[in-house]
């Protein structure tokens, strides 16, 4: 056919996918296809509108860099990244809510043996963290594979920072006892906005919403026949729990963080200045490929 009338295009296209040999990949361009055409037919594009969103797509890829994902932001920003976690989520599970993994996580971070302090010294209000990791059913799962990061005082992450991403700071990797419980120090997350300085953050500006993020921590969990899950814990009270820039908020995700004088801490450590608290029970559903 070489009479690309608008209204053979989409079928034209659709055709010529049709020899596709892996069937998932041929109903992911099928669908795109018909989607991305819908789009165009429905908003009209200009010539100059449509080559200004290739600009920003390349731009999103040219700010990407070993330490800075700006598609995952762009996903993020957009609420695409909930809604993947959303339509993988079984509805009614007894598992732990999960959200965004974010940018920032770091494959083979420090392994940390129980009660040490991830916070390599950095600046702010002293955490102490207890975490039960069990299955749904409530037993306790000992040696699961616990991941922690999150961001400093000022809120930047380790690998932002210039010189630091050789000695990770505020993220470790911990295995949980044979109470399933990991228990470590760190400081209180404070709320940050996401990197804005990038065609992201262009997209935000021009569309008059913010950057921030709520204070909150990461943990990744895994364990031998469980099903790992990706959530963060959120500080309850934080002002942009209902504005999230990325829309990861969870009510079951928000949590106390309570607030101690000066005194003993729970692991016998002495405290000279006030220190929190968190304490928390995840709960990992059996893995449906086993």
């Amino acid at each position: 056919m070489s009479d690309f009338e608008e209204q053979k295009i989409t079928p034209a296209v659709l055709e010529s996918f049709g020899e596709t040999p892996d069937p998932r990949l041929h109903a992911l361009v099928e669908s795109l296809t018909r989607h991305l055409h819908a789009f165009v037919r429905e908003t009209q594009p200009t010539q100059e509108e449509w080559a200004q969103g290739i600009e920003f797509l390349t731009a999103v890829g040219q700010k990407c860099d070993n330490v800075r994902q700006e598609f995952i932001l762009l996903s993020d920003v957009l609420g695409v990244s909930m809604l993947v976690d959303a339509v993988n989520r079984d509805i009614g599970s007894a598992e732990t809510d999960t959200t965004v993994l974010g940018p920032f996580f770091v494959e083979n971070s420090p392994i940390f043996a129980q009660g040490a302090d991830i916070s390599s010294d950095i600046k702010g209000d002293p955490l102490y963290a207890d975490v039960l990791v069990r299955s749904v059913d409530g037993y306790p799962l000992k040696g699961a594979k616990v991941e922690v990061w999150q961001s400093d005082a000022e809120g930047f992450y380790d690998v932002q920072r210039p010189g630091i991403a050789e000695g990770f700071s505020l993220r470790g990797t911990f295995s949980s006892d044979e109470d399933g419980r990991v228990r470590f120090w760190s400081i209180l997350p404070t709320a940050y906005p996401i990197p804005h300085d990038g065609p992201v953050g262009a997209l935000l500006k021009a569309t008059g919403r913010h950057p921030w993020r709520p204070a909150h921590l990461h943990f990744k969990l895994s364990a031998a026949g469980y099903q790992t899950i990706v959530t963060h814990l959120f500080v309850k009270g934080d002002p942009y729990l209902k504005s999230d820039a990325v829309f990861g908020v969870k009510d079951a995700l928000v949590c106390n963080f309570p607030r101690h004088a000066a005194g003993n801490a729970p692991d016998g450590r002495k405290m000279e200045t006030p220190w929190h608290t968190l304490g928390y029970e995840f709960a990992l559903a059996p893995d449906r490929n086993m």
